[in-house]
C-alpha cells in the first residue's frame, strides 16, 4: 500500500508553475520535469491539479507539508470567521511556510495525527474538484495513465489515481468523512486549493460541497479569501 500522507504532500507541494492549459499539456510538462529531476517525481500529481489560471501556492508547500498547508489555511479562515472579521483577499501577511500551526485544541488535524484514511479522503476531495468541469474524459485519463507509467510513481499510487479517475465521484463518501465542522473546513479548503473555479461547473461543485458539508456562507467566504491570498501568479 502506498503512503497516503506522502501523496497528499505531493499534491500540494509539487505544483508546476506555469503548467496551465489542457490536462494533456500539463502531463507532458510534469513528466519532463520528473525525468529531468528524479527528486521531483512527485510533480506528476500536478497533472491533475495544475491551475488553468497560472496560480500556485506561495511559499514552499513541499517543505511545509500538504496537511499543514490545508489545516493552517483552514484554521486561519475559521478563526477570522469566528472573530466576526470581514473576509479580505489582500496578500497574506505571512508566507505560507510561516503560518502558525493550529493549536492542539482547535479541532484541526495536526500532521502527526493525520490518519491514512483521512489523508486519502483529502486526496479524493482534491481529485473530485479537479474533475468538476468534466475536462478529464476517457481519452485524457488514458493519456494521464500512460504518463504515470513512466513517471516513477509507485504502482499502488498509480492504481489508486487510475481508480479515482475512472470511478464516479462519490460525494456522499467525501462528505461523510467529515465528522466535525473543522474537518469539513479542511475538506473544503483542500478542494479549493486544488482548483481555480473559473467555470460554472467548478463553482457549482464547490458550492454544492460547501452546502453538503453544512458550512455557513460567511465561513466559505473566509476560506475563499484565505486561499486566494495564499496563491500567487505562477
Amino acid at each position: 500500500m502506498f503512503d497516503a500522507k506522502k501523496l497528499l504532500d505531493q499534491f500540494l507541494g509539487s505544483q508546476v508553475p506555469g503548467a496551465g492549459g489542457t490536462v494533456r499539456g500539463r502531463a507532458d510538462q510534469v513528466t519532463k520535469l520528473a525525468k529531468d529531476n528524479p527528486l521531483a517525481t512527485g510533480a506528476i500529481t500536478a497533472v491533475l491539479l495544475g491551475t488553468k489560471s497560472g496560480r500556485k501556492l506561495a511559499g514552499n508547500a513541499a517543505v511545509l507539508g500538504g496537511l499543514a498547508a490545508i489545516a493552517g489555511l483552514g484554521y486561519q479562515a475559521y478563526k477570522n470567521y469566528q472573530a466576526g472579521q470581514a473576509p479580505a483577499a489582500e496578500p497574506a501577511s505571512k508566507p505560507l511556510a510561516e503560518l502558525p500551526p493550529p493549536p492542539a485544541n482547535s479541532g484541526f488535524t495536526a500532521p502527526h495525527a493525520l490518519s491514512e484514511d483521512f489523508a486519502l479522503v483529502l486526496v479524493r476531495a482534491m481529485i473530485a474538484a479537479a474533475r468538476a468541469d468534466g475536462h478529464i474524459d476517457e481519452a485524457e485519463r488514458r493519456h494521464i495513465m500512460d504518463k504515470l507509467s513512466v513517471s516513477g510513481l509507485s504502482a499502488d499510487a498509480a492504481a489508486f489515481l487510475e481508480a479515482e479517475l475512472s470511478n464516479p465521484i462519490d460525494l456522499d463518501a467525501i462528505v461523510a468523512a467529515a465528522k466535525t465542522e473543522e474537518e469539513g473546513v479542511e475538506l473544503y479548503t483542500a478542494s479549493r486549493l486544488a482548483i481555480e473555479p473559473e467555470s460554472r461547473a467548478e463553482r457549482g461543485y464547490l458550492d454544492l460541497l460547501a452546502g453538503r458539508l453544512g458550512l455557513a456562507d460567511a465561513l466559505v467566504d473566509h476560506i475563499e479569501a484565505t486561499v486566494s491570498a495564499a496563491k500567487v501568479p505562477a
